[in-house]
């Protein structure tokens, strides 16, 4: 991942409002979500989501996909997990990290 791309993406999730939509989507998984139900959802107005959806999508932390008259919103892992992966890839000075008892992925 480009370093242009991390940073990117880091400023459209240090918005707390696009910061939860991704959330959400990431919990929703492959279904994936509609903007009504966003909406319902998170009480967002429906220009305050668009812009923020818009945001998200741009990153390409979000996918928007058509289906019939719906749009359907869905956290893209892959570039979530490259993100992820560029962030942690220098972690203990560049050794492998293993979980410890609690879950936790490093305790470098």
């Amino acid at each position: 991942m480009e370093i242009k791309d991390v940073v990117q993406a880091l400023a459209a999730l240090a918005q707390p409002l696009r910061l939860e939509i991704f959330r959400a989507l990431v919990v929703a998984g492959g279904e994936g979500l509609t903007p009504g139900v966003m909406q319902d959802k998170l009480a967002i107005p429906p220009a305050t989501l668009s812009f923020h959806l818009k945001e998200l999508t741009n990153t390409r932390l979000v996918t928007q996909e058509r289906a019939g008259r719906n749009l359907i919103y869905r956290a893209e892992y892959e570039n979530m997990n490259r993100l992820l992966s560029y962030l942690t890839e220098n972690c203990c000075q560049g050794a492998p990290c293993a979980a410890n008892s609690s879950g936790d992925i490093c305790k470098c």
